[in-house]
Formats: C-alpha cells, structure tokens, sequence
C-alpha cells in the first residue's frame, strides 16, 4: 500500500488524533496496511539500530518502550533465531526489523502480533504473510542511505521549541582505545563495537551485554541498580561477554560487571582509579571518546 502525502493515523491513545506527513526526507517504504503513531516511532527504533548493521544479516527487535534485542548471523534465519533466543517473550509481540531480504522460513517465526520490516520479501514469504495477516513494510529506500535521510530533532515544549542534530558518531581510531593492561581478543573487539553501536541508540543510561554478535540484556532508562538489572537479565550468558556503557561509570559498576564474569568493558571515558580497578580484575577496558546520551 503507497502512503499519501499527508493522512490521518491512530493516536497514541484512542482520545488523542495523528497524521503522517511525507516530504523531501521521508525514505521510500510500502506497508501492507495503514500504520499507526506508535507503530511508526517502533519502526523508525529499528531502522535506526539496522542502518548501523545495513551490509550484514542484522535482526533487531523494538517495542514502544524501546529496543528488545539485536543479533548478526550469517543468514537472516540464524539472526532470528538468535533475537529471539535473547529475548523470548518480547519477540512475540515485536517489531522485527531486518537488513536483507526475508524468505519464507524467517516469517515462519512470526505470529500476528508481530509486524515485519524489510527491504525486500521473498513472494513465498509475501503469500505467508498474507495468509496468516502478519504486517510487513518494505523499506525501498537501501539502508546504507537510511541517515542521509535523518533531520534535525524538533520538540515544541511549554519552555520553548528545541532543535538538535541528528547523532551520527561514529567511532574513530582516534578516541577509541584499549586503556587496560588485558588486552581484548579480536571477537571481543567485534562484541565491543557491535554492543556500542546498539547502546547508541538505546534510551539514557544505557546498558547493553553482548558475546557472539548478540545481546543477552539491553538496559535502558533506569536511574539505579541498572547494571544488576542488565547482568541479572543476562544471567550465565554475561560470561565472558562484554558490557557497552553510554556513559561513564562508578567503580561499584566495574565490580558488578566483573562479578558477572564479564571480560570487557567499553566506554566514553575511564578516570585512573576505573582503569587501575579493570587492571587488578583482569578485565579489558575500552574508551571511545564519546557519549551518547538519548533523552
């Protein structure tokens, strides 16, 4: 279904109206059938985590509330899989939002209360869709150009209308360096990396556990006790992980990681006494120059 320039859409809540407005920044998509206002900020959650992962077999999974998992695999199935072994009970109600092209037997995973977002669909995996009245969008536009089309974000308060660009840090062999006397291993340094790029895109305070290129924990939002939440999540799979921070952290937050057997920690930036504690744990330690912060 091509959308209209300009439509009405469900609001948020049933007392609230929406409209959709499609200009010069708007990507080129398809969707099987109208989208409602939460429906399109869960898509737009997706699209901007898989746009980081847009050359590889990339699977993320988002809710209103925010990202539920990420995971690369060497086939879109496998990254499926691995999603929704991360996070089971979320992926059944679930945005997926995927790099490649999705054949019929990665549909198979969904239910109804999935919606699917892809930028191509197999005409097997469209028939299945149909038939059990599974959503799906087609994103035309190819995801390597996904942040030409961000704009600055716009939020008319009661104190005044706020205009910011959009985040596009990227990291650089500059800032990003290993400041601890354990030096991480090759996979480690793609966890790390992998792991980071998802963190930039979570809510605040930020906490996201990762081995295997996929998240085992993702914390977002919470303003105490977040990486108990995240490792308690991870359970048995935080050994020998690594832990991406959006911020810097506390000595109390290098034990908990190292009492959760992680092996990593990557960061904006680590003081002596953060780096001296990494270094009597045994544990790696990343900084990468840059916060990211997202209210």
């Amino acid at each position: 279904m091509k959308l209209e320039e300009f439509e009405i859409i469900t609001g948020e809540n049933a007392h609230q109206s929406a409209s959709l407005e499609r200009n010069e920044k708007t990507i080129d998509y398809e969707s099987s059938r109208k989208l409602s206002y939460l429906e399109i900020l869960t898509i737009v959650k997706g699209l901007d985590v898989v746009s980081e992962f847009f050359d590889v077999n990339a699977v993320v999974t988002t809710t209103p509330s925010g990202i539920c998992a990420v995971a690369l695999g060497k086939s879109v199935d496998e990254a499926m899989l691995k999603v929704m072994d991360s996070n089971p009970l979320d992926f059944m109600s679930s945005v997926v939002t995927v790099s490649a092209e999705v054949d019929s037997d990665a549909v198979r995973m969904l239910k109804p209360a999935n919606l699917i977002v892809a930028p191509k669909f197999t005409k097997n995996a469209i028939e299945y869709l149909e038939r059990y009245e599974i959503a799906y969008v087609t994103i035309n536009t190819p995801l390597k150009d996904y942040k030409k089309y961000l704009s600055n974000e716009i939020r008319v308060t009661p104190l005044g209308t706020l205009t910011e660009t959009p985040n596009l840090s990227e990291l650089n062999k500059d800032s990003f360096k290993v400041v601890s006397k354990t030096k991480p291993t090759v996979e480690q340094i793609e966890d790390a990396v992998f792991a980071w790029k998802i963190a930039k895109h979570a809510s605040s305070r930020a906490i996201v556990v990762a081995k295997d290129l996929k998240t085992s924990a993702i914390s977002q939002g919470l303003q105490s006790a977040s990486v108990e939440f995240a490792l308690d999540y991870s359970c048995d799979m935080s050994k020998e992980a690594v832990i991406a921070f959006d911020m810097p952290v506390s000595a109390h937050d290098i034990n908990v990681a190292a009492q959760g057997r992680i092996s990593l920690v990557i960061l904006p930036y680590a003081g002596k006494d953060i780096i001296e504690l990494a270094d009597k744990l045994n544990m790696s330690l990343i900084v990468t120059g840059i916060t990211n912060i997202n209210c």
